[in-house]
């Protein structure tokens, strides 16, 4: 398969949310607006869930996983990340998307530029696809300390 070269910014017509292509631009629209109820649309909201990336660890339930997008969209930090290089891998009931995000994080007239590795698998649940996982990872270890400080301490961006 060939990995989609247009990359996903959120910006998209997200149309009626039936396609996977629709849901990762919802997705999108609603960490690069900081729309925490979006946000909590797009994913499943039961305890099954989880999310794996370089400012949370594991977080477990649809509470640890907000607690992670609250302090990104509350902080003083301005992030915007796009979905690149990736590939949809869909049965009738799941489908999953892999590929690279990258984008900026702005702090105090800094910034720094992000590349990260990005999984998210969605379920389709009463009807509509739900996200249920999501892994991320940062293979630059000075970018995922800077990012890291960056967000969770508000830390200057080096």
């Amino acid at each position: 398969m060939e990995p989609i070269q247009k990359a996903i910014t959120g910006s998209e017509d997200q149309g009626g949310l039936t396609s996977a292509f629709q849901v990762l631009v919802q997705f999108y629209c609603a960490f690069n607006k900081r729309d925490i109820v979006m946000m909590e649309q797009n994913w499943a909201n039961n305890n099954e869930i989880a999310m794996d990336n370089p400012l949370g660890g594991i977080k477990r339930g649809w509470n640890e996983i907000r607690s992670v997008y609250e302090r990104i969209f509350n902080g003083s930090a301005d992030v915007y990340v796009e979905y690149y290089d990736y590939t949809i891998h869909q049965t009738p009931e799941i489908f999953y998307a892999v590929g690279r995000e990258r984008g900026y994080l702005r702090l105090d007239g800094k910034e720094l530029k992000l590349a990260i590795r990005t999984s998210r698998i969605f379920q389709k649940i009463d009807g509509k696809w739900r996200q249920v996982h999501h892994h991320g990872s940062i293979e630059d270890p000075q970018l995922l300390a800077a990012y890291q400080g960056a967000v969770a301490g508000g830390k200057s961006v080096t």
